[in-house]
């Protein structure tokens, strides 16, 4: 066995494990931390067959984005756990179905084995005869070959995030903000307005001034 093997078997372990902990541990913010292990595995095994571009955006979009608004998310809600395992068993049946047609699926892929293709071949479809890595030539093919649907979806996701960003600043007629600008330019005077107004009622003398002894 050799060094690569050995990680890839340590990699493995470690996944399986953490995957197990996301469906068994009893607090979501161990499950939501099990998760994030289970991902920067995922992304080492890529790591070992060469395929670093989906190993870097594991990292950076799901542990580094994702994961981490699930995690804030989970520990700012209020999650009733003695309600949430009082739905398990009902539930349990059709999950269980559900992971023995997975199990199926992912045994009939594995049976079928995979069809190996190096980097070097997509490189020459494009005509480049060079030596190049997996992440080069799948930049070759994104701005070669599909740089139209490429400049599309770059301008979908624009118009998309625009829309977002105006959604979240019009001004709305039911919100009590306050511009802080208002704030820092008022007044002393104005902080505190003194209002004369007339009494309704007679004061009382006090029993000690009708009486005076």
């Amino acid at each position: 066995m050799d060094v690569k093997t050995a990680f890839f078997y340590l990699f493995s372990l470690v996944l399986v494990y953490a995957a197990l902990r996301v469906v068994t541990a009893r607090n979501p913010v161990h499950a939501v931390l099990h998760l994030m292990l289970a991902f920067s595995q995922a992304a080492a095994i890529w790591l070992l067959l060469e395929a670093e571009f989906l190993a870097i955006t594991l990292v950076l979009v799901y542990l580094g984005a994702v994961m981490v608004l699930f995690l804030f998310v989970v520990m700012m809600l209020d999650i009733k756990i003695d309600q949430l395992r009082q739905s398990f068993w009902r539930h349990f049946p059709l999950a269980a179905m559900l992971g023995a047609v997975v199990v199926l699926e992912m045994a009939a892929v594995l049976l079928a084995g995979f069809r190996v293709s190096e980097a070097p071949l997509v490189a020459q479809q494009i005509g480049v005869e060079v030596e190049v890595s997996n992440t080069q030539s799948l930049g070759l093919l994104l701005y070669t070959q599909y740089v139209y649907p490429i400049q599309v979806a770059a301008v979908i996701l624009l118009v998309a995030m625009v829309a977002a960003i105006a959604l979240t600043l019009r001004q709305r007629k039911d919100s009590k903000a306050i511009d802080p600008g208002l704030q820092v330019r008022v007044k002393a005077s104005e902080r505190l307005q003194v209002v004369q107004v007339a009494a309704t009622q007679v004061a009382e003398r006090p029993a000690s001034q009708e009486n005076p002894t």
